[in-house]
């Protein structure tokens, strides 16, 4: 008797381990958002790329980058290399379908990563579309990383009391646009961040996908 009921206990308890493992791995696959995910106008694409005037010689990042539309629109119309990130591993996969059916899949690449941990020092342009809280927790960073020069523009929504160089009205749409200059990264820049940044590596390389 004894042994049977302890027989039993041991398996409702296997059962409870597998079942919290499942929950476990079921929680693990959840994808938190800051952003909900909400497509890029094509029209709204052209103004932002017509700022920010891309060539051959630009890398391009678009931070949230859903299907990729931004990055591949850069590579077809300018030449520009370009690099999106998403959190999303379906929009990432769905990026990566789009630039291969565009013909850049050689000039662009997607990575799935949380925004705030990318590394922006290789970026000449950075694209957004996020909201008005995400922009100000992103813009100390962009100052931190980005270069002088670097080109800024971000759909419908502006970075705080960091004043835009152009806004452009298109219909329900706002863009603005900026340039990072060596005075607004003084003064934006993160304050907490000591000694010099790690050099940047030099040259583009397109991820692996996988």
């Amino acid at each position: 008797m004894k042994r049977r009921f302890a027989t039993r206990i041991g398996l409702v308890g296997l059962l409870t381990v597998v079942l919290a493992g499942g929950v476990a791995r079921g929680q693990a696959t959840v994808v938190e958002k800051d952003v909900p995910y909400v497509p890029t106008p094509e029209n709204v694409i052209e103004e932002m790329l017509r700022l920010a005037r891309p060539t051959s010689s630009d890398v391009v990042y678009d931070l949230g980058c859903g299907d990729g539309r931004i990055v591949i629109a850069a590579a077809k119309r300018y030449g520009a290399r370009g690099l999106g990130v998403d959190i999303d591993p379906l929009r990432v996969r769905e990026a990566r379908e789009n630039a291969e059916k565009a013909g850049v899949s050689g000039l662009v690449s997607f990575r799935e990563e949380d925004l705030f941990q990318t590394d922006l020092r290789r970026a000449t342009v950075v694209t957004l579309y996020l909201l008005p809280s995400v922009n100000l927790r992103l813009r100390p960073k962009l100052f931190d990383e980005l270069s002088p020069g670097a080109r800024v523009v971000s759909h419908n929504y502006h970075m705080g009391d960091w004043p835009p160089e152009r806004t452009i009205n298109i219909g329900n749409h706002l863009v603005y646009f900026w340039t990072i200059t060596g005075r607004e990264k003084d003064r934006f820049g993160s304050a907490s961040q000591k000694g010099p940044s790690p050099a940047p590596r030099t040259g583009w390389e397109i991820e692996p996908e996988s």
